[in-house]
């Protein structure tokens, strides 16, 4: 909380208690004073302008992470008093292992679309609790290095065909994907002009491309993906300063 509301929290104290005792004096007879004025509140102008950041979970995550390469770039553009132009920029790189097959996927990805803030600042505050949409779009590849197939006829034998020599075990070029993704966050004023987020996003697949031979498990931008299901989730955390172009 900012130091501005505390003090005219006490400022409202010290003049309430203050006409209080007023109230309780005698009226003087020859008093010829005029009533004092009440002190008025000064106006607090909110900044509008570009808010540019990172998402520093990724950045982390990369450093902590062997088989996890990424980078993500937030802005957004503030409209008026709620609505805010917002998007995001990035690319991921991630190496994925499991039991049947191992692959790594390498991709950039857009994020564009708006946000709404909810919160109702105090006084001197610019903080946002936010209801977001974006539209998503991603183009990636996927490399596969290891694949088994597994005979289901013949699983009491324990037989199994590991690829060699197949189309599968090949860089699938050309992937990409569209979604929509809904976003619940917030954004809190650290110091002037510089904020920490945090968000969780929900992402349903508008169009994957893939081909037959390999689907896609994992997008830049969506990251994990069920095969059958064409829901995700995701987050970031991210820090961020904004660029103030004017006040109203």
């Amino acid at each position: 909380m900012k130091k501005k509301p505390v003090f005219i929290f006490f400022i409202s104290l010290l003049l309430v208690g203050y006409s209080f005792a007023q109230e309780g004096k005698p009226e003087s007879k020859t008093s010829t004073s005029l009533p004092a004025e009440t002190p008025t509140l000064k106006k607090h102008y909110q900044h509008y302008g570009l808010r540019i950041g990172a998402d520093i979970s990724k950045l982390i995550r990369t450093f902590t992470d062997k088989n996890y390469e990424g980078l993500e770039l937030v802005g957004d553009y503030r409209l008026n008093y709620r609505y805010y132009i917002a998007g995001e920029v990035g690319k991921e790189y991630k190496n994925s292992t499991t039991n049947y097959f191992d692959f790594a996927t390498r991709g950039e990805y857009i994020r564009l679309g708006i946000d709404y803030n909810s919160y109702t600042n105090w006084y001197g505050m610019e903080n946002m609790i936010y209801f977001g949409a974006r539209y998503g779009f991603s183009s990636f590849s996927q490399e596969v290095s290891r694949y088994n197939l597994h005979t289901l006829h013949n699983t009491y034998w324990n037989e199994s065909l590991s690829g060699s020599q197949s189309d599968i075990i090949t860089t699938h070029r050309g992937r990409t994907a569209h979604w929509l993704e809904g976003s619940l966050g917030i954004k809190v004023e650290l110091f002037k002009h510089f904020y920490a987020g945090a968000s969780v996003r929900f992402s349903f697949l508008l169009y994957n491309k893939k081909d037959y031979q390999f689907p896609n498990f994992w997008i830049p931008g969506v990251q994990r993906v069920w095969e059958g299901s064409n829901f995700g989730i995701n987050y970031n955390y991210t820090l961020s300063y904004m660029i103030p172009f004017y006040k109203k």
